[in-house]
């Protein structure tokens, strides 16, 4: 599937979309440069689940964890993962092991340690816009 994002708030608006096609346990792999807005479409993912707080990218915490109506979401952010195997020393497998929503940024920095994901996600800059292709797995 492949939708064109004329924005920021449209690409919150699709990860909004996302909250009624996931099912409650989903690993959703998300590609895109830097700036792509693959935060957004997270942020996007929380607020219509009904989280108000500030969601960041956890590019140097590795993991945000949230817990929005009973649902555990995890952001996981591997830009800065050297070695895949850091992954199996923070008990990555763990989070996998919940009942949770799991959204990896930069997923081939983990090659060999993440599962096979539910979703990929690619966002790609055009212009201002962002050209969105989603895989069903």
């Amino acid at each position: 599937m492949q939708k064109y994002l004329e924005n920021a708030q449209e690409t919150e608006q699709f990860g909004a979309e996302l909250l009624m096609s996931l099912p409650s346990k989903s690993l959703v792999f998300l590609y895109g440069d830097l700036g792509a807005g693959k935060t957004t479409l997270v942020r996007g993912f929380l607020r219509a689940a009904g989280y108000h707080g500030t969601v960041k990218s956890p590019t140097y915490t590795l993991v945000e964890e949230y817990e929005v109506g009973g649902r555990k979401i995890f952001h996981f952010d591997l830009y800065r993962v050297v070695d895949p195997e850091e992954l199996e020393w923070m008990g990555i497998r763990d989070y996998f092991d919940q009942d949770s929503i799991c959204f990896i940024e930069w997923p081939d920095n983990g090659r060999g340690f993440l599962p096979k994901p539910d979703r990929m996600i690619t966002l790609k800059m055009q212009g201002l816009a962002r050209l969105l292709n989603m895989e069903y797995l």
